[in-house]
């Protein structure tokens, strides 16, 4: 019950720091996530290249199990 209030407090205090009116942090939190972006894309395409390779692994080991039959 307390990680569901905590998690409720920090989703407002961080809803507060986004919108333009709250603690004024718009511009600041623009800045971050623009820069943000290029890394976490990154970041996703490197995480989608090795689950693309595992994929390509486990069909070949699965084509041999096959073949081994």
């Amino acid at each position: 019950m307390k990680a569901i209030i905590l998690g409720i407090v920090i989703i407002a205090v961080a809803v507060l720091t986004i919108i333009p009116y709250g603690l004024g942090w718009y511009n600041e939190v623009l800045m971050v996530l623009r820069g943000a972006l290029p890394l976490l894309g990154g970041l996703i395409g490197i995480i989608l290249l090795f689950a693309g390779i595992s994929d390509l692994k486990e069909k070949a080991d699965v084509k041999k199990e096959k073949n081994a039959e």
